[in-house]
């Protein structure tokens, strides 16, 4: 068990999520609960599984909590990809999270590898 608030890439994914929070403040109206709030949940979610699985007292939960993360990623870049289609977000600003996100990501994989390898 540690505290996941040392954690950097704890610290990036609150960085990212206050951004995206920031960002979704300029959607429409009308995007308050669909897009906005899809959006904002993936984002809180990769440091709210990074947390929860840093207190576990397993390295395989803790793995397991940086797995879903991951895709919690995956899941905010969806999100982003069609807010840009709609047009809700500036290019050179989705560019700029897609890049955090690629190095969260990165980031996430190589803590799954130091804190439980592979068939372990």
């Amino acid at each position: 068990m540690q505290d996941f608030k040392n954690l950097i890439v704890w610290q990036l994914s609150r960085q990212l999520a206050v951004a995206i929070y920031r960002t979704t403040e300029l959607y429409p109206p009308s995007e308050k609960f669909r897009l906005v709030n899809q959006l904002c949940r993936a984002a809180a979610s990769i440091g709210a599984n990074i947390a929860e699985g840093a207190s576990r007292k397993s390295q395989q939960d803790f793995r397991r909590f940086l797995e879903i993360a991951v895709g919690s990623t995956n899941e905010v870049e969806h999100f982003l990809l069609i807010s840009a289609d709609l047009g809700y977000i500036k290019p050179e600003d989705l560019e700029r999270m897609e890049t955090d996100l690629r190095q969260m990501r990165a980031s996430l994989i190589s803590l799954m590898r130091k804190v439980c390898p592979p068939n372990s």
